[in-house]
């Protein structure tokens, strides 16, 4: 799944490309890519024409569409393999191409939501007095947030009782964090994903926090991480911090801090890697 970098990449894409411009018609090519639209493909193309897109926003994972002088948005979920491609009009169609979005204007580009295995999907929704659709009002600010309380976070994690890579994942605690982020902050912080928040002092916690945003702002500046070509901006272009990173995906590979081999262990249906030196694991009290 996207996480924050990948999701901002293509926000600061369509911010250039798509932002101010005026929908002159929408197509729904596959209904499942509106199904989280209760009123249908028809309404929701409908409820587009002739509306001007305002500049992009996004919280955490979460990318909107705003539009201008609407309390309106268009929320994209770009589940594991979505894309929002911004393409010449007259390209061709990608194979999985879900929804497609002219404008009214000589640029030439049009809109493209192209998802291979269908769990994604854009959807219309009324937003909050913050501006944010209704749908996602729960999910908590992200650590890239200028306005993000690091003294409510520590509180929040401690009084959480839960173990550190639980909480970074929890949206309600934290957004924009996901599996990859969180092994490559707590490599850096050699901290193991499971130590009980309880544990973590202040200080601890902002350093966490703060390997949090250097990891993120890495992997922005060469564009996310893409392992496999469903990962692009809006020009189709893959990222590269995949290239950079010290504990995801490095089963048996030296520890880059001391050569201890990798470990990849099972972890609430997925994988956490980590250095068994570097990020001891914390002790069982009986």
């Amino acid at each position: 799944m996207p996480e924050l970098p990948e999701v901002e990449v293509v926000r600061r894409g369509l911010e250039r490309w798509v932002a101010g411009r005026t929908i002159e018609d929408v197509e729904v090519l596959h209904p499942r890519a509106v199904r989280r639209h209760p009123a249908g493909g028809v309404d929701f193309a409908a409820r587009l024409r002739g509306e001007t897109v305002g500049v992009p926003q996004r919280r955490g994972k979460y990318l909107w569409l705003p539009i201008a002088g609407r309390d309106l948005s268009v929320l994209g979920h770009l589940g594991m393999s979505g894309q929002l491609l911004v393409q010449p009009a007259d390209a061709p169609d990608e194979k999985h191409l879900r929804i497609r979005v002219r404008f009214d204007d000589a640029a030439g580009t049009e809109l493209r939501f192209v998802d291979q295995r269908t769990f994604g999907g854009l959807s219309l929704h009324d937003n909050t007095p913050d501006g944010l659709p209704d749908v996602i009002a729960h999910i908590a600010r992200d650590p890239l947030d200028p306005l993000f309380d690091e003294a409510a976070y520590h509180l929040a994690l401690r009084a959480k009782r839960s173990t550190v890579k639980r909480a970074l994942l929890d949206q309600s605690l934290i957004s924009g964090v996901g599996n990859i982020y969180a092994d490559e902050a707590l490599w850096r912080a050699r901290l193991h994903y499971e130590r009980p928040t309880a544990t973590l002092t202040r200080p601890r916690s902002a350093e966490l926090l703060g390997h949090v945003r250097d990891v993120m702002n890495a992997a922005l500046a060469v564009g996310g991480t893409s392992f496999d070509s469903l990962y692009v901006n809006v020009n189709g272009e893959s990222g590269y911090f995949d290239r950079s990173l010290d504990a995801y995906g490095r089963e048996d590979e030296p520890c880059r801090r001391c050569g201890t081999p990798m470990r990849r262990r099972p972890w609430m249906n997925r994988s956490s890697y980590f250095c068994p030196r570097c990020q001891r694991p914390p002790r069982v009290v009986s």
